[in-house]
């Protein structure tokens, strides 16, 4: 049998306006080093990712070869490239760019994840690895803590869904490549003949609308926080403390 390939798309072309920075939140310092190098070497650590696409901001690419790429020693970054002008086109290039390359056919894997989320780690890519590869399509997901409150535009409550019934996504989020291909051209071509997408808003959905496929929700991390706030930052640090001084431990 073919050995599958797995290919990882990592998302760094956000700005990040809730981190009041003049930093991009994905190149701001955590520990000593950009929060953008700690998901890249998770995925150059893995056992079985073969290649990684970095997506960064317009006019970032050179600052990410040089100063993150080359420095840290990523040699499973085969591409950087330019994003778009939101996250689902930043996901198409680099979709197109796999495609470019040619390094992808129907055995092939991809996980798209976002490069603000420092603190994924082998455990979790293992768990999205297994379960994209039985089902095809999936996204790590952690039940919700807090009770939702649907409102009005008003800003009443209107309904309580069940906490049982929801859960919070995260990434990476795996498909086969060829149904991520066939389902962000489909998304590409309706949103030229005039379909409002703003309403998607990840690669789940997209496959889901656009390709009918299922997406399986597998086992995440509530460790895997995405950098949004400054305070995110100052949790992102005590979980990489608290990973560091486990392995230390063993």
């Amino acid at each position: 049998m073919k050995k599958s390939r797995h290919i990882a798309i990592v998302l760094a072309g956000g700005r990040g306006s809730r981190m009041n920075s003049a930093v991009p939140k994905q190149y701001i310092m955590l520990r000593n080093r950009p929060v953008l190098s700690y998901s890249l070497e998770c995925m150059q650590n893995s056992n079985f990712i073969d290649d990684i696409i970095l997506v960064c901001g317009r006019d970032d690419e050179e600052f990410c070869r040089h100063d993150i790429v080359n420095r840290y020693n990523f040699t499973k970054v085969c591409s950087v490239i330019p994003g778009g002008e939101e996250r689902y086109d930043s996901v198409y290039n680099g979709l197109a760019e796999i495609e470019r390359l040619a390094i992808a056919d129907e055995y092939s894997y991809v996980y798209i994840h976002d490069g603000a989320r420092p603190c994924i780690d082998e455990m979790l890519l293992a768990e999205c690895r297994d379960n994209v590869q039985k089902y095809g399509a999936c996204v790590p997901a952690v039940p919700v803590k807090d009770t939702i409150k649907i409102v009005d535009n008003d800003g009443f409550c209107v309904d309580t869904p069940p906490r049982s019934s929801l859960m919070a996504v995260q990434t990476p989020q795996c498909f086969r490549y060829k149904l991520a291909l066939e389902a962000y051209k489909s998304m590409n071509d309706a949103r030229k003949n005039g379909m409002d997408i703003r309403t998607i808003t990840d690669d789940a959905m997209v496959a889901e609308r656009f390709t009918g496929a299922r997406v399986k929700l597998c086992r995440g991390s509530y460790t895997n926080i995405k950098i949004t706030t400054p305070e995110d930052m100052d949790a992102a640090e005590r979980i990489i403390c608290s990973n560091l001084q486990k392995i230390e431990k063993i």
